[in-house]
């Protein structure tokens, strides 16, 4: 009789899991269909399980998106460290806050939620975040990036970018664009005219240009190549 729990333990985690891979896999599909805040009912009848089993295993909306973008964010933390450091310090970081806003198109109204998701300590999220920091470290050691913007300033600017190209439906051309917008305007060379580009430095002193030339160089340092 004493041995007879253990035997009953087993399916039940059996049952539990098999649950979770349900709901997961409805989940994915209620939300492609219908974008991240589709209601959670509507993901428990579509795995035929209750609602407190769904929250019994993703107590969040934000868990549940976690868990569905685990493979996801694992795979793009692996490629990014995999990748070859590139030359230019800030290009690899470019290239995976690129990614992080694909991966927040991946449903309508992820966007909103990928703050949050990312902090929710699941191994891919946990990968992701680590991953995204140290790019951040790096690029600052390098003198490229300001020291003072950090892994939560980097997410909101992902989270805003993502935001913006879900509500104007934008590609990957747009994403890249709003990207390196970014980047080019937190880079430290704002400060210093050698670092310029010339194209800035030429616009900066070129007739027309508004009279007050303390505003010029802001205008002009936000906007490298401003016009």
């Amino acid at each position: 009789m004493k041995e007879s729990p253990a035997t009953d333990e087993a399916p039940l985690r059996a049952d539990a899991a098999r649950n979770r891979e349900r709901i997961l896999a409805a989940a994915e599909e209620v939300f492609l269909e219908r974008g991240a805040d589709a209601s959670l009912d509507d993901v428990a009848k579509r795995a035929k399980v209750g609602i407190g089993t769904l929250y019994r295993r993703f107590p969040t909306r934000e868990a549940l998106l976690a868990a569905l973008s685990d493979e996801r964010l694992l795979s793009l933390a692996a490629a990014s460290r995999a990748a070859d450091p590139a030359p230019e310090p800030t290009a690899s970081i470019r290239a995976f806050v690129r990614a992080l806003v694909m991966h927040a198109s991946h449903y309508h109204g992820l966007a909103a939620s990928l703050g949050a998701v990312l902090k929710s300590g699941t191994p891919g999220c946990k990968a992701g975040s680590d991953e995204g920091l140290r790019l951040l470290q790096r690029a600052q050691e390098a003198g490229a990036i300001r020291e003072d913007l950090s892994l939560d300033d980097l997410l909101c600017i992902v989270t805003a970018i993502s935001l913006a190209v879900e509500q104007s439906h934008s590609g990957k051309a747009r994403i890249a664009h709003l990207v390196d917008l970014f980047f080019d305007g937190i880079g430290l060379h704002r400060a210093d005219d050698q670092l310029l580009p010339k194209k800035s430095r030429t616009n900066r002193s070129s007739p027309g240009r508004a009279q007050n030339g303390e505003h010029n160089r802001i205008t002009l340092a936000v906007i490298p190549g401003g016009r």
